[in-house]
């Protein structure tokens, strides 16, 4: 049979000074063709058209093999609605979590979601590395299975390569091992950072760090102390982020000796109030654990030191503002403290978050549904991640409803949604557990 090449050789030379070649389609009657050579060879190509667009005749087919069974139950049908609501583009950045929380209860994902979940996480960008982890392991079998018939769905068998997708695998493989590796046995990942930190480059040693937090521990320390000694900027951030979590650090201590001097409780004719005095400017040492200056931190301006305030804050033991002022968390943030409020809410917002702090994160919900959130994008943001960090259970705002919240508080209003959202998604997975 010609193939369609021979066909477009012959026009190129022209039929004058080429024979045009046959073309023998399989069921086509063989026919001697009209005397022109250019009509002859515009016949041909159409039937060659029609022959390639139609394909060939069907030949014996073996079926896929079957997935393997999987002795996982699936989530309840309210906890799979809910999985659909967020696919379909309902708070999708609680998939995560929903996911987590379905692995944790050892319950696996209905089948008939598993292509849009799976095509989802593959569409992330940059690739969440997490979310395809907590896909793969919460669809089982049958994920595997899918994968093994789709190979845009190939991050699901990551992990089947073991030791070499550490070795040989892409970026998001080496990534996708780490973690995992990481949630199994944080001292051998560590031992591997270690071994590949001289020889990686500034995002991959980011990644290195970052991967650390999963797992975290003061034996974690030493490597992450050390790095924020980089060269590279935001490897030094992201050391520090992390290390912030760790309240007993050195990190933490060298953040509470500054805290001290930043802010101050004075009591006035009108009561008590926050003082605040941030750093003018950003020394070495403040660069060192991570804290860049923000806009318009030169020559001191109120913008940088707003900006340096809250990134001290961000890295405080919150234990120190609750032993240096005396009061609980809901009353510190009852204090008036004037233009700082906003700098003050989201320190301590990325604070609490960091350290997991859920009486602080309790407290600085509800101080902000109650009328308290500063009116301001980061103030907004830090809000959202909040109620998407926060444990509901310890949530106290029993009188706030959404209708309760001033219409011209959208982001509270948000909020507030999102957060009944997940309370209503944990009990969804948790009535899985009473209902074995």
């Amino acid at each position: 049979m010609s193939t369609w090449q021979d066909l477009v050789t012959a026009a190129l030379i022209g039929t004058e000074r080429s024979t045009v070649p046959a073309v023998a389609v399989p069921g086509s009657p063989i026919q001697a063709g009209p005397d022109d050579p250019a009509v002859l060879l515009l016949d041909r190509a159409a039937l060659l058209t029609v022959a390639r667009r139609g394909g060939r005749p069907a030949d014996h087919a073996q079926p896929p093999p079957a997935a393997e069974p999987d002795s996982a139950p699936v989530v309840s049908a309210a906890a799979a609605g809910r999985l659909a609501r967020m696919l379909g583009g309902q708070h999708p950045e609680l998939l995560t979590e929903w996911l987590a929380a379905a692995v944790a209860r050892g319950r696996r994902v209905p089948a008939q979601l598993l292509p849009a979940l799976l095509d989802r996480a593959r569409r992330m960008v940059p690739a969440d590395t997490e979310l395809r982890r907590l896909a793969a392991e919460a669809g089982g079998s049958r994920a595997r299975w899918l994968a093994g018939l789709n190979p845009d769905w190939k991050f699901v068998l990551a992990d089947t390569l073991g030791d070499d997708a550490w070795r040989r695998g892409t970026a998001v493989q080496r990534r996708g091992y780490l973690t995992a590796l990481r949630g199994r046995d944080p001292g051998a990942a560590r031992e591997l950072i270690a071994d590949g930190w001289a020889a990686a480059g500034p995002q991959e040693r980011v990644m290195f760090v970052s991967a650390m937090a999963r797992g975290l521990s003061l034996a974690d320390e030493p490597l992450l102390e050390a790095a924020l000694d980089d060269g590279n900027t935001s490897v030094r951030t992201m050391a520090a982020d992390v290390l912030a979590a760790l309240p007993e650090s050195a990190l933490a201590r060298r953040m509470t000796v500054r805290a001290a001097g930043c802010l101050s409780l004075q009591q006035g004719h009108r009561g008590a109030r926050l003082v605040a005095c941030p750093p003018i400017q950003c020394d070495a040492g403040l660069r060192r654990d991570g804290i860049t200056p923000g806009p318009g931190a030169a020559g001191g301006r109120p913008a940088g030191q707003a900006n340096l305030l809250f990134e001290v804050l961000a890295r405080t033991p919150l234990s120190t503002w609750t032993a240096q002022f005396g009061r609980p968390a809901e009353q510190i943030l009852a204090l008036p403290s004037g233009h700082w409020a906003a700098a003050l809410f989201t320190g301590w917002a990325r604070a609490a978050i960091a350290q997991r702090d859920q009486a602080w994160m309790a407290a600085l919900i509800n101080w902000a549904l109650a009328g308290g959130l500063p009116g301001t994008p980061a103030g907004e943001q830090a809000l959202r991640d909040l109620v998407r960090r926060a444990d509901p259970a310890v949530l106290a705002a029993p009188g706030i409803t959404v209708g309760t919240v001033p219409a011209e508080r959208p982001a509270a209003r948000d909020a507030l949604t999102v957060l009944r959202f997940r309370c209503h998604m944990l009990k969804e997975l948790t009535d899985d557990d009473s209902a074995r």
